[in-house]
């Protein structure tokens, strides 16, 4: 009751024009009270004649405009006891606000809606609600602008059943006629066996949502994980290239050192037998005066009295005894330098490819290998240009097309000397390490050709069988042999039929370590495929069993 009237007082005390608490209320003389600065703006704007907004009542001539002094306090009062602020649910309806039906005039905004009515109450009109019987087995619910959309739109009633055939929601007038015979079930029976559906995913949803946060969490751990160990690493390189760096700075200074001492100690020497030499040379002139001297003496007595007092000849260092090496000096020195800086290049270059290897088999993440292509379209894709390395090929072999091909010759090839070269099997390896996904074609001219991949770190040389490709656990071969083909690893070897072509196609994805050769023609036969785990760079290969003009060639692809 307290309620409703102070819903009469605010409702009393309000001005129908901004229909807000007076404020400098006025009262025209019919009665009515409103803002002063609303009615006169009504006046000036809205009428020709002044007249009053509520009952229409005109006044001849426009009545003069004083401030109602007492109902001015009495609003201030309402003000003051806090009456002006009206609860949430007798506010009135703005325009995203679901309005009460029952109320006339400016409508107030609805608390709730009855699915039954199909009504939407404010909370004077709802009492009814709560105190009828009947009214109180009503569903009521929160306030809803789509009330209609229960209402049978070919029979105006409300649509209580659900036609599980046609999956929709229809009224009893529609169970008797169109959807006869259909399985059809009350809405709030669907509704609580679909809810239990839902409550149902919804569990497994709030499952899911934990264990994502729990994989968040732990993917954020991984991150700082991650950030850590690659700072600690990068730190602890830097010191490693540091010292290396220092040390190499130590070589070079110590090399120098040496080189100015053996330059001084030489300088040394060699000055030493100048100024012997130079003093050689000045006694020898000395005597040859006196000689010269004595010999244009014309008293003979006195040239035999002066002879026997020459000053004898010192021994002397002859020039003959004086060995001077080939103009070199210190050139062996560089030459020997060079061959260090040669020898770590080697090293780096070896080595970098396992660094580098190294860092990029850095993988957290867990994932499943990607699917092998099924289509040489789809191999085209990972296609890659191989070279071959000249330092590594048999001298029995002949490269050609921009070191692509091999040719078996009668007579060896004037290759220069070098540790990497195959010197007892007609082998060669290529100049690029293969450590990704790659695909390559190799057509191959007479029978005994081998199509490989081996570590780097596979034997040159020695003679033992276990340097052909495929006779070590460091190479996996592919012979193409006369009438079928022979996949070899480990010296273990395993027969395989398939389509005789002149092409060879392999399909090589490192990190899944797989390893494909197919037999290329209008299509691709897979021949053998190998599943490992590869632990070194790879390189691709090709071995000449027998047959002078057979030969081997990397086809171009792009």
């Amino acid at each position: 009751m307290a309620q409703k009237g102070d819903q009469l007082d605010r409702e009393t005390f309000s001005c129908s024009i901004c229909l807000n608490l007076l404020r400098d209320p006025v009262t025209i003389p019919c009665g009515h009270s409103y803002c002063m600065d609303c009615i006169k703006t009504f006046w000036d704007e809205k009428e020709k004649l002044p007249s009053c907004p509520q009952c229409r009542k005109t006044f001849i001539p426009k009545p003069a405009l004083g401030k109602n002094t007492m109902l001015a306090a009495l609003v201030e009062q309402l003000k003051k006891t806090g009456l002006q602020a009206a609860p949430a649910d007798h506010c009135y309806a703005g325009p995203e606000d679901v309005a009460c039906d029952f109320c006339s005039g400016r409508k107030l905004k609805a608390i709730k809606s009855c699915l039954v009515c199909l009504v939407s109450y404010c909370e004077k009109h709802l009492q009814p609600h709560h105190d009828v019987a009947a009214l109180k087995k009503h569903k009521l619910v929160d306030p809803s602008m789509n009330l209609q959309d229960n209402i049978c739109s070919r029979h105006s009633e409300v649509m209580k059943i659900f036609c599980r055939t046609d999956q929709k929601c229809i009224c009893y007038l529609c169970s008797l006629d169109e959807h006869k015979g259909h399985d059809t079930v009350s809405a709030a029976a669907e509704r609580t066996e679909r809810q239990r559906e839902m409550e149902v995913s919804r569990q497994q949803i709030q499952q899911e949502i934990q264990d994502r946060e729990k994989d968040v969490k732990l993917l954020q751990q991984e991150v700082e994980a991650i950030n850590q160990s690659a700072d600690k690493t990068v730190e602890d390189s830097e010191e490693i290239f540091t010292e290396l760096i220092s040390l190499l700075q130590k070589r070079s200074s110590d090399v120098k050192q040496q080189i100015r001492s053996q330059q001084e100690t030489e300088v040394r020497r060699v000055r030493e037998l100048e100024e012997k030499l130079q003093q050689e040379v000045t006694d020898l002139k000395r005597r040859e005066a006196e000689m010269k001297h004595l010999i244009e003496t014309e008293d003979h007595n006195q040239f035999l009295h002066s002879y026997p007092s020459l000053s004898p000849l010192s021994e002397s260092t002859h020039s003959s005894s004086i060995s001077i090496r080939p103009l070199r000096h210190f050139q062996d020195v560089t030459a020997a330098v060079s061959k260090v800086r040669g020898q770590l290049q080697d090293i780096l270059r070896d080595t970098w490819t396992n660094v580098s290897l190294t860092i990029t088999h850095v993988d957290v993440l867990l994932s499943e290998p990607e699917p092998e292509p099924t289509s040489r379209a789809g191999f085209l894709k990972y296609s890659c240009e191989i070279s071959l390395d000249p330092n590594t090929v048999n001298t029995r072999l002949l490269l050609s097309d921009e070191n692509r091909k091999v040719t078996f010759m009668n007579q060896s090839q004037s290759y220069s000397g070098h540790p990497d070269r195959f010197t007892d099997y007609l082998q060669v390896l290529s100049r690029e390490s293969l450590t990704g996904r790659h695909y390559w074609e190799v057509e191959k001219k007479g029978d005994g050709v081998g199509v490989a991949v081996a570590y780097k770190s596979i034997k040159r040389s020695g003679g033992s069988p276990e340097i052909l490709f495929g006779c070590n656990d460091k190479s996996w071969s592919l012979n193409c042999l006369s009438d079928k083909y022979l996949f070899r690893y480990n010296n273990i070897s395993s027969s395989i039929s398939g389509p005789q072509t002149s092409r060879i196609g392999v399909y090589l994805n490192y990190r899944a370590g797989f390893l494909s050769f197919y037999s290329v023609s209008g299509t691709m036969t897979l021949l053998h495929r190998v599943q490992t785990s590869f632990t070194q760079p790879l390189y691709a290969g090709v071995r000449i069993n027998y047959g002078p003009g057979d030969s081997a060639e990397f086809c171009k692809l792009k």
